[in-house]
């Protein structure tokens, strides 16, 4: 697969949903993950990111405003010994609570799907970054349905090992807007990663499209320490 660049990846669509990105930096010293989300309507626009323990939860701007929280409130970064859990949703805790279990990333996304949001059924995007002892690896997975079919729960999972200097994946819940959304297809786009966390982070942030972005968390995990290093931008402020 060729490597794109993400900075054109983000500005040339106007709603990839919400996505994530993971991979290694440009000096190679440290893991990288970008988790970002947008919105259409007054509710999934009506959000912000805070921060929670070791991850994040999505909190609601003005809480007069919200309406349905079931699929936007929700903790998309969590922090497991050494992993650190990045998804788009509820699925984080399924992760959290499986990988404490003993369970495989894997395995611990079995029990779930797609989100019960027809005709859309988002798909559940996730990520599992692992960093011990200066080594790294990670593995991203999508449930989707079968091309808009909801009888049909397709489960994709990719592991990547020893990721490659200035080179990420990216994953996100739409190949781009429409009335249903079409789901993301195929294998996580091969994209640059380059800079320090503050360049890396600027970038993802104003290549979104501007009308439908909300919010942005991005993580610089140092291999040789493990030391995080955190960036969370937010729309609403």
């Amino acid at each position: 697969m060729q490597k794109v660049s993400l900075e054109q990846e983000l500005k040339n669509n106007a709603y990839p949903g919400r996505g994530i990105v993971v991979g290694r930096s440009a000096d190679g010293k440290n893991a990288v993950c970008a988790y970002f989300i947008m919105g259409r309507s007054v509710n999934s626009r009506n959000r912000v990111f805070v921060t929670e323990g070791e991850g994040i939860r999505t909190q609601a701007f003005d809480p007069a405003k919200l309406s349905d929280p079931s699929l936007i409130i929700y903790a998309p970064v969590r922090v497991l010994g050494d992993n650190t859990i990045v998804t788009n949703g509820d699925q984080t805790d399924t992760i959290y609570d499986g990988l404490a279990a003993g369970k495989t990333f894997e395995e611990s996304l079995r029990c779930r799907e797609f989100e019960p949001d027809g005709p859309n059924y988002t798909p559940r995007i996730s990520a599992l970054m692992h960093v011990a002892d200066g080594a790294y690896d990670f593995a991203m997975s999508i449930l989707k349905s079968a091309d808009g079919n909801p009888e049909c729960c397709e489960r994709h999972t990719y592991t990547y090992d020893h990721p490659f200097a200035g080179e990420g994946r990216f994953i996100h819940t739409y190949l781009h807007d429409g009335n249903p959304l079409p789901s993301f297809e195929g294998e996580p786009t091969k994209v640059d990663i380059e800079g320090d966390i503050d360049s890396f982070a600027n970038l993802v942030w104003n290549s979104l499209n501007e009308e439908n972005k909300v919010s942005l968390f991005v993580r610089f995990i140092e291999l040789a320490s493990g030391k995080a290093e955190t960036r969370i931008f937010n729309k609403n402020v």
